[in-house]
């Protein structure tokens, strides 16, 4: 099993995927998106977690920042 420094913050719509990019990008936080059914459809391969589903990941050392932001993100869409 392989060891990795990124943890996913976030499962959700392209919409929300990239709100919460723009604003970890103004905290100077570079995450990774990960979108399997769009992946998927680039290799001629069908499937994926949901279409129009994203996973955000950032570094761990970024965590408590990133999760701050996802959070506020999503307690104003609740709203």
């Amino acid at each position: 099993m392989t060891k990795t420094n990124f943890i996913k913050i976030f499962t959700g719509n392209f919409i929300i995927v990239q709100r919460i990019v723009d604003e970890l990008k103004k905290i100077d936080i570079s995450p990774i998106v990960k979108d399997q059914t769009e992946s998927a459809r680039l290799a001629g391969f069908g499937g994926g977690i949901v279409p129009g589903f994203q996973q955000v990941f950032v570094h761990k050392d970024e965590l408590d920042k990133a999760v701050y932001i996802v959070e506020s993100i999503n307690a104003n869409l609740n709203a």
